[in-house]
C-alpha cells in the first residue's frame, strides 16, 4: 500500500497543483495556467487524455491543449471531487506511487467545446485523474472525462437510447470518499485483494466463451464479489444501473453478448487505499462488435476500450463502482467520429446578404 507518510506526501503534491489550477479555473480569464501547472510539474511531463485530445507532452501542451479550451467554454469552473485516495502501484510491484481523484468540474457552458454547442445552463463535466507523483512532483497524469455524457447535455446524443439511467454520479454512499487521513494498511490490502479476485473472476468468464461461444455470468457468480444492492454508474451512452439483476440486464449481459474476441491488455496503475480501489488501462481491453452493444450493429473490426474503474468496499464485497470508457475513441476505431458527424451536422451558416 505504501508507507503512510509516501502516500501523505504524493497527496499534498496533488492537492497543492489542483490549488493552483483551480485559482485559474475559478476566474474569468486562463492566463495563468501555464505556471500553475509548471508549479506542480515536472520537467518531463507526460499526460494522457481521452479522444480527441491523446497524449501530450510538457504544461504548455497541457495548458493549451486540454485546460484552456475547457476554460473557454465552460469557465469559471469549480472542482468537486467525490473520491481521492492513493496508492503504491501494483502493476509495478509498488515502485511508484499514485494518486487518484474522481468527480466532477462544474462549469456554464457558454462557448463551444469541441464543436458540441453550449447550453448557457451549469454543467457537470465528469471527470477521473490518475497522477504519478515522483521526487515531489506529478510525472504523469492521466486524465479522462465523459465527452458523450457533455453531448447528451447538449441535447446532441449521437447514440440509440442508452440501457441505464442517465444523470448526475453521485459521489460514495457512505460519504467517505476524500481520504485525507491515514488510512489502515489493512484495509486496503483487502479492498485490493478483492478487486483482483472480481478481475480473475471476468477473466475467467472470457476464457470460458472463448472456448464454448457461450458469454454468461450467473449472478450467483457476481454476487462473489458484489452486493445484492450494488451500484454501477457507468458512462453516458451505456448509463447507470441498481442492484446486480438490473445491472447484469442493463450492462454485463448486452457487454458480454455484443461483444467478442475480448482480450485484456493489463492496467497502467491499479491500487487502493482503505476501502476504495482503483485503475486505469491504456487501453485497457480489445474486443470485436457483434451486434447490439450501445444499440450498434456488428462491425467485424477490433477495437481498444480505456477504462477507468473506481471501487467502494463495503466489508467482504463491492458496493459501488464508478466507470469511465474512451467510447470516442473506441467508436472512432469502428469507423465512427461522433465529434466529426455532429460538426457535419452543424454546417456552416451562409454569408449575410449584401444587398
Amino acid at each position: 500500500m505504501g508507507p503512510p507518510s509516501e502516500l501523505a506526501a504524493a497527496k499534498a503534491v496533488v492537492i497543492a497543483n489542483n490549488h493552483a489550477i483551480d485559482a485559474v479555473l475559478a476566474s474569468p480569464s486562463r492566463g495563468g495556467l501555464v505556471s500553475a501547472l509548471l508549479s506542480g510539474t515536472a520537467p518531463d511531463y507526460r499526460w494522457r487524455g481521452v479522444d480527441p485530445f491523446g497524449e501530450l507532452e510538457g504544461a504548455e501542451a497541457v495548458a493549451g491543449g486540454f485546460w484552456g479550451p475547457l476554460l473557454d467554454a465552460f469557465g469559471p469552473i469549480q472542482r468537486r471531487p467525490d473520491v481521492f485516495l492513493a496508492g503504491s502501484n501494483e502493476i509495478d510491484g509498488g515502485g511508484s506511487v499514485w494518486v487518484c481523484q474522481m468527480g466532477h468540474l462544474l462549469g456554464l457552458f457558454d462557448r463551444p467545446w469541441l464543436g458540441i454547442p453550449p447550453t448557457g445552463r451549469m454543467t457537470f463535466h465528469r471527470y477521473a485523474e490518475f497522477s504519478r507523483v515522483a521526487d515531489g512532483r506529478i510525472a504523469e497524469t492521466a486524465l479522462f472525462c465523459d465527452v458523450l455524457s457533455i453531448m447528451q447535455q447538449a441535447g446532441c446524443d449521437p447514440l440509440p437510447p442508452q440501457t441505464g439511467a442517465a444523470f448526475v454520479h453521485p459521489g460514495p454512499r457512505t460519504n467517505d470518499g476524500i481520504l485525507l487521513d491515514e488510512q489502515d494498511p489493512a484495509d486496503g490490502k483487502l479492498t485490493i485483494e478483492l478487486v483482483n479476485r472480481m478481475i480473475d473472476d471476468l477473466s475467467d468468464l472470457n476464457r470460458i466463451a472463448a472456448e464454448t461461444g457461450v458469454d454468461d455470468c450467473p449472478p450467483e457468480r457476481l454476487a462473489e464479489t458484489w452486493h445484492d444492492d450494488m451500484i454501477w454508474y457507468g458512462p453516458a451512452g451505456i448509463g447507470s444501473s441498481y442492484t446486480i439483476d438490473r445491472y447484469q440486464a442493463q450492462h454485463q449481459m448486452p457487454f458480454r453478448r455484443g461483444l467478442t474476441a475480448k482480450t485484456f491488455n493489463g492496467h497502467v496503475a491499479r491500487f487502493a487505499e482503505g476501502n476504495y480501489a482503483c485503475f486505469f488501462g491504456w487501453p485497457n481491453l480489445t474486443n470485436t462488435p457483434a451486434g447490439g452493444f450501445l444499440g450498434l450493429p456488428a462491425t467485424g473490426t477490433a477495437a481498444d476500450m480505456r477504462v477507468v474503474d473506481v471501487y467502494r468496499r463495503d466489508g467482504d464485497k463491492l458496493a459501488e463502482n464508478w466507470v469511465f470508457i474512451d467510447l470516442v475513441h473506441w467508436l472512432k476505431m469502428q469507423g465512427l467520429d461522433v465529434l466529426a458527424r455532429l460538426a457535419e451536422l452543424r454546417p456552416t451558416p451562409p454569408p449575410e446578404a449584401t444587398w
